[in-house]
């Protein structure tokens, strides 16, 4: 069975086999532990924090975020999957864990995102950015793209990890752009931010949250966003498809996942929660302000969008014949 059919699939059917005895009446009577596969001051880390801490309020105990970084979110991924489920150990989904291991080393996972995973529901959907140091010598996508085609591997691009969405967007733009860049990988967009900030490192391809509050300080200088549209908090900024690669103009989404076994009726209470949690105004505003547009739906919602980026990211690596070990 294709991927994507398995992905619907497990989100149709997951915890039907689990015992009754975990009523959602009863759910939960301890705190619940929610494990953030990358490091703290990331996209993934920033969003989640957001969501939860309002999720925490409605469902009458404390989630805790516990960060778990390394190989492109692949080692806090592994974790999840292994836990009980009895829906006290959940994860963040991201584009990373879900669709870019699974497509760029589908043999070197200690976790399947399909068997052992059942999507709760998708929190939001965020622009990516590339953006540079204030040093580098360019400020706008024609002048950046022509410095890096001046100036052949002289560059290099930071990213969360090997088999992270950062790199993949940064190979994708290599293939449709014809440049070489080389990367860097870090265990998380924090560290990778740090070094970018400090001018070791003078590219970045990330996701906006973790980075809007550097753009917003002039700290990192914006040079395009892969987004369907320009948004309010940068106008200025025009997006890939403005400046004529359509291609590149892709998303990313962050959002909630149990392990597969967890009873159904748990799943639809945090799936509740989460869409209550997403429509109150202090989450609503404080994720916009990051860039990020609530997006939740049912499970089979959010299995579609792991289907569509997981879909994407098979592309780039058979496109860029990508051989990727973890880090």
């Amino acid at each position: 069975m294709q991927l994507w059919s398995r992905i619907a699939l497990s989100a149709a059917i997951s915890g039907l086999v689990a015992s009754s005895a975990y009523a959602a009446d009863d759910y939960p009577t301890q705190p619940i532990r929610v494990i953030v596969p990358f490091a703290p001051g990331g996209s993934t880390d920033i969003v989640a924090r957001i969501v939860v801490q309002e999720m925490s309020k409605i469902i009458g105990k404390s989630m805790v975020i516990e960060n778990k970084a390394g190989a492109g979110g692949a080692i806090g991924a592994a974790e999840a999957a292994r836990a009980k489920p009895d829906g006290y150990t959940l994860s963040i989904a991201t584009v990373s864990t879900m669709a870019v291991n699974p497509a760029c080393r589908p043999d070197d996972l200690t976790y399947d995102p399909v068997k052992d995973f059942a999507p709760v529901s998708n929190f939001v959907n965020t622009p990516n950015v590339v953006e540079v140091h204030p040093s580098f010598p360019a400020s706008n996508f024609k002048e950046f793209v022509a410095e890096l085609k001046k100036n052949p591997k002289e560059y290099s691009y930071a990213s969360p990890g090997v088999c992270s969405i950062a790199h993949l967007m940064g190979e994708a733009f290599k293939q449709q752009l014809g440049v070489e860049i080389s990367h860097v990988p870090y265990k998380g967009a924090g560290p990778a931010l740090t070094d970018v900030v400090g001018g070791q490192v003078k590219v970045m391809f990330d996701n906006l949250p973790s980075s809007m509050a550097n753009i917003q300080g002039g700290k990192l200088k914006p040079i395009v966003l892969a987004w369907p549209e320009r948004i309010k908090e940068l106008p200025d900024l025009p997006t890939y498809a403005q400046e004529g690669y359509p291609d590149l103009n892709n998303g990313v989404f962050y959002g909630l996942l149990a392990p597969t076994g967890t009873p159904k009726e748990i799943i639809d209470k945090l799936n509740k929660t989460a869409t209550e949690a997403l429509a109150a105004p202090n989450v609503v505003a404080a994720l916009q302000k990051q860039g990020a547009i609530p997006d939740p739906g049912s499970p089979e919602h959010f299995a579609e969008e792991i289907k569509k980026q997981y879909d994407i990211a098979k592309a780039i690596v058979k496109n860029g014949n990508l051989q990727m070990k973890r880090n």
